[in-house]
């Protein structure tokens, strides 16, 4: 492990800031080229889902063009973010034991995936369920007509939640290898995390049972990946040392 001024730290800080922001704007140029058509795409699962003639509408004067901006926004950080994490890390790693760095990388990747497994699994998988059963729920005379800007709140907020709910193996790991838990502790506690995933999905997703079960049950399963992984870890010492 190194030490260096906190002056030295700080700089280092602004530089990887900097270099974070670098990267976003550079992917969101070429996004924002074609924010139109990215938005037209993305939208898909809603439009399918919507009645015959049914259409999205802008209640907003700015929204047309704030939208497709906001949306192009969004992506380029979610795009970046293996940079952006990778910069967190390089921020961290001079301060880290030897086994933390080995033990680190591996959890490095394995959140990166898990993030974007997530992020995916509620795009083409939980979208599509659930806008097709909140236009089946729709009283008869009511025109379902989404507002663009409410529709990209709606979708940003549920796949960054379901994101970083994919995390939770990599939560589950670091507990055991930090000392804080251990399996057999997590194993017993079973029951009251499996309540705990249901009110995670509770406060994370709209007020239906579908979107709620759709978040809950693939953390439940996470967990239990999580549980299995954590078996292999060593709890370090203060030291950064692996307990014999």
């Amino acid at each position: 492990m190194s030490t260096m001024p906190l002056t030295r730290h700080l700089l280092e800080l602004r530089q990887r800031l900097l270099r974070s922001v670098v990267a976003i704007v550079l992917v969101f140029i070429p996004l924002f080229m074609f924010a139109g058509e990215i938005y037209t795409s993305l939208a898909q699962p809603l439009m399918q889902a919507l009645p015959e003639g049914g259409s999205m509408i802008a209640t907003d004067v700015t929204g047309p063009f704030l939208v497709p901006f906001k949306l192009a926004l969004y992506l380029s950080m979610l795009l970046a973010m293996p940079f952006l994490l990778h910069q967190c890390w390089s921020f961290v790693s001079p301060g880290l034991y030897r086994r933390e760095k080995k033990f680190a990388r591996p959890l490095f990747v394995s959140s990166v995936l898990l993030f974007y497994l997530g992020a995916f699994f509620a795009w083409f998988v939980v979208m599509p369920l659930l806008f097709a059963f909140f236009v089946s729920v729709a009283p008869e005379g009511v025109a379902v007509m989404t507002d663009i800007g409410a529709w990209l709140g709606f979708t940003m907020t549920f796949v960054m939640a379901f994101g970083m709910a994919f995390e939770l193996p990599v939560v589950v790991v670091l507990l055991v290898a930090s000392g804080i838990t251990t399996p057999a502790a997590l194993s017993g506690a079973r029951s009251y995390i499996v309540v705990g995933c249901f009110v995670a999905g509770m406060l994370l997703t709209p007020p239906d049972v579908i979107s709620q079960s759709l978040l809950a049950l693939p953390m439940w399963f996470l967990f239990e990946m999580g549980l299995v992984c954590s078996r292999w870890v060593q709890p370090m010492t203060n030291d950064g040392e692996a307990l014999s």
